[in-house]
Order: structure tokens, then sequence, then C-alpha cells
């Protein structure tokens, strides 16, 4: 075979690769709010997350239910605030100057739940997140929807509408 055939077939198999159609998938995404609760990583469907707060005063009401931490004024509304680390069997918190109370809505309720901190919000293929360990803690399962991996970190997706459903 000589020289010029070697370099035809080269371009003849170029030629037939650019001819290829390329196909882009667009997979279907959610969005994540991801945050920390004392070494823990974990995550709110951004869908149901309304507003992410800076800390600030939360006044104790007597005789609420030991979740509710107590209110907070959001601009005029008053806005209740639940413990989340009593849900899945954690110390209290305490409220630093990375915390964020995050304004949520679920199961026909809306309220802040307090988180250490807000590590990310993003966008993440559905397809990432895997449907929780069956090995997971039995507090905590009834919480948990899926777990993804962040850097490297593993993070536990949590239903809002699940948590606020033993709220009622």
């Amino acid at each position: 075979m000589s020289t010029v055939n070697k370099s035809d077939l080269i371009l003849d198999e170029l030629k037939r690769r650019r001819q290829r159609e390329v196909v882009d998938v667009e997979e279907e995404k959610v969005k994540i709010v991801i945050f920390s609760l004392l070494d823990d990583c974990f995550a709110f469907y951004g869908s149901d997350i309304k507003e992410i707060l800076p800390p600030q005063t939360i006044y104790f009401v007597p005789g609420a239910p030991d979740f509710i931490m107590g209110v907070i004024n959001n601009r005029g509304d008053v806005e209740s605030v639940i413990n989340i680390n009593r849900f899945l069997g954690f110390p209290d918190p305490e409220m630093g100057p990375q915390s964020r109370i995050a304004l949520a809505y679920g199961a026909g309720i809306r309220s802040g739940i307090l988180v250490d901190s807000i590590l990310d919000v993003m966008d993440v293929p559905i397809s990432l997140i895997s449907p929780p360990l069956s090995t997971l803690d039995e507090g905590k399962r009834e919480f948990v929807t899926g777990e993804m991996a962040y850097g490297n970190k593993n993070v536990t997706v949590l239903s809002v509408g699940k948590i606020f459903e033993k709220v009622k």
C-alpha cells in the first residue's frame, strides 16, 4: 500500500466521523441546597426552600413542642424555627455566625429550619441522587429521600415534607 493511499484512508475516516450525528441529551436536573449539621452534610430539594436567612434572634415560645426553637420576625411575618437536630438524633445546635435559617415549605407547613451553615446551592442531575442506604439508622431513614456525593463527602438528601409531617 502506498503512502498516498494511507493518507486517503485517514482523511476518509475523518470525514466519516464528522458526518456522524451528535445527539446532545440534556439530563433532567434538580436544585439542591447543601448544608451542614455538626460534621455531616445534608441537603434539601431547592423547590422546598423559599429563602435562606442570616442568623437572627429566635424568640422562645412558652408551651411550644421541644422541636420548635421559637419564632423569628421575617420582614413583618412571624415564622417558627424548627430544631431539625431533634429529628435526626443530634445534640441541640448553637447559633453561630455561619448558621442559617432555611425558610421551607412542605406538607402544608411553612417554617424555618436552623442549620449550621449553607455549603452550596447547585443543580444536580437526578441520576446522581441514589436511593438511601438500607443500613441507615431507623430514626433518620423516614426523613431521607436519597444520597449523593459532594466533593469527597457523602450528602444525605432529606425531605422537608416528611419532616414537616412529624410536626403536624
